[in-house]
């Protein structure tokens, strides 16, 4: 399950924002696919977790937004990590007409737990 943080300047428009809470999850979802965990394009609740947060009065960043992925670890995924992310950039440059973001994949050494409906 990727976590995804995205951060944004006050200036990003809401609607902008919406969009992307849209589209990242099947993008993203495409990105880290890899025989480990294939991807059937029928994402359920728990499989990307998306947070925004809006940068603060000390933050400090030239870019508009910032999408850091993080998505556990496999060879797979490490092997080709720079043409993933720059697919990804591409294909929500392309969904949301961004210009000034940058995308940040990180693959971790994690594991990951959830409870069932009605636990």
């Amino acid at each position: 399950m990727p976590l995804v943080e995205i951060t944004y300047a006050s200036h990003v428009p809401e609607e902008t924002l919406r969009e992307l809470g849209s589209v990242l999850p099947h993008l993203i979802s495409l990105a880290v696919e890899c025989p480990e965990e294939p991807y059937d394009g029928d994402l359920q609740p728990g499989d990307v977790a998306l947070r925004f947060r809006e940068l603060g009065p000390f933050d400090r960043g030239n870019l508009d937004v910032v999408i850091e992925v993080r998505s556990k670890y496999s060879e797979s995924r490490a092997a080709d990590r720079q043409d993933r992310v720059d697919r990804l950039h591409g294909s929500i440059a392309k969904a949301t007409g961004l210009e000034e973001f940058g995308v940040y994949l990180c693959l971790p050494v994690a594991a990951w737990a959830q409870g069932d409906e009605g636990d």
